[in-house]
């Protein structure tokens, strides 16, 4: 048998029973009908709320920006496509494990945290905090503030 011809064998068979993927609605990112002004009060109350935040984003799961709350030093769209991608892994974890919809992940870093957070279905929280910020307290405040922001842009 040639090396072309062989293959590691999986430890453990592959799951048949998982769902199909969902399909994702058009994305929000520029829609004229959300309510701009009151999602970016409900972004900047988040960053007086919790000390050491250094700014949030609002992006949809397809990791368009939405809108955000961030300075100069940080690029939204950036932060928008990395929530994506965080909500990408989490939602396959969760998938797997059998534990539900994805809620929230946090990477902790050498020099701060990123936090994704879901806002209903289609969109996601995004945080930045430097090393030094109450993790507890940002996990006390943002899974709210995301339940505003759902309500916000689905008012359904």
């Amino acid at each position: 048998m040639s090396t072309g011809d062989m293959f590691l064998p999986r430890r453990t068979p592959q799951r048949q029973d998982l769902p199909p993927p969902v399909q994702l609605p058009p994305s929000l990112a520029g829609d004229p009908t959300l309510p701009y002004p009151a999602i970016g009060t409900e972004l900047h109350e988040l960053r007086l709320q919790i000390p050491g935040l250094q700014g949030s984003v609002l992006g949809g799961v397809d990791g368009l920006l939405i809108t955000h709350d961030v300075p100069d030093n940080l690029n939204p769209d950036d932060l928008a496509a990395m929530a994506a991608a965080t909500f990408g892994l989490g939602r396959q974890v969760s998938l797997r494990l059998g534990q539900g919809e994805f809620r929230q992940s946090t990477v902790r870093n050498e020099a701060g945290h990123f936090s994704v957070y879901a806002v209903g279905p289609h969109a996601l929280l995004s945080v930045v905090g430097a090393d030094a910020i109450n993790v507890a307290r940002l996990h006390l405040h943002a899974p709210p503030v995301a339940e505003r922001l759902a309500k916000l842009i689905n008012p359904h």
